[in-house]
């Protein structure tokens, strides 16, 4: 009977969770709609509430923006948009940090996380995966001597916060998995574990 009662959780479990974010993805982003004059609400129009209206919606207004700001008028109106926002103190450092982040996450083009790492973290003996990100910048890179470079350790089981940590390339190895393997392994809390694969020589972090 506990045989069939875990096999049972490890059916539904999954797909309860999934639902359970998909349905708060879809109640979020459904409350775009509340932007709407009352007479345009989908519940005034058609009577009845449809959930999944709003998401949409918000991918309408993606492309929409995305189409605008690819032409020459749209580039000028974002530039405008963006002098604006740099003349307000707070607003300036939070939107252009912010930005700065999601161009190198989303950017066809960028690299987020170059490599996975093994690294020792929190303390000597405890090993975690982390994802290269660059070498040291700024005025850090004064105070760093000898080789560093800057890696992202996530939390588990959500890799979307963790910490930034700036350690000598001998602290840290280059691990044979993909970007993707490592993410995985991280979100499943190290039961979905990346296969093995024969080892080859690898050249520095950063010359790759």
């Amino acid at each position: 009977m506990k045989k069939y009662f875990i096999t049972g959780l490890l059916i539904w479990i999954p797909l309860a969770i999934t639902f359970m974010v998909l349905a708060w993805i879809i109640n979020t982003l459904d409350q775009i709609l509340l932007w709407l004059p009352n007479g345009m609400q989908p519940q005034s129009v058609f009577g009845i509430n449809i959930p999944g209206i709003g998401v949409l919606l918000s991918i309408l207004i993606l492309l929409v923006t995305g189409l605008i700001a690819a032409n020459v008028l749209g580039q000028k109106l974002v530039q405008m948009w963006e002098a604006i926002l740099a003349r307000i103190p707070v607003v300036k450092s939070i939107y252009y940090s912010v930005k700065q982040v999601s161009d190198t996450l989303f950017s066809s083009s960028g690299q987020a996380f170059r490599k996975a790492l093994l690294v020792q973290y929190p303390r000597q003996g405890s090993w975690t995966i982390a994802f290269l990100t660059g070498k040291p910048g700024g005025d850090a890179a004064h105070h760093l001597q000898g080789d560093y470079v800057s890696v992202y350790v996530p939390t588990t089981p959500n890799p979307t916060s963790g910490f930034f940590l700036m350690m000598p390339s001998a602290d840290v190895i280059e691990l044979d998995m993909s970007v993707d393997e490592a993410l995985k392994y991280i979100i499943s809390m190290g039961v979905v574990a990346p296969p093995v694969r024969k080892p080859v020589e690898r050249p520095a972090l950063l010359n790759d």
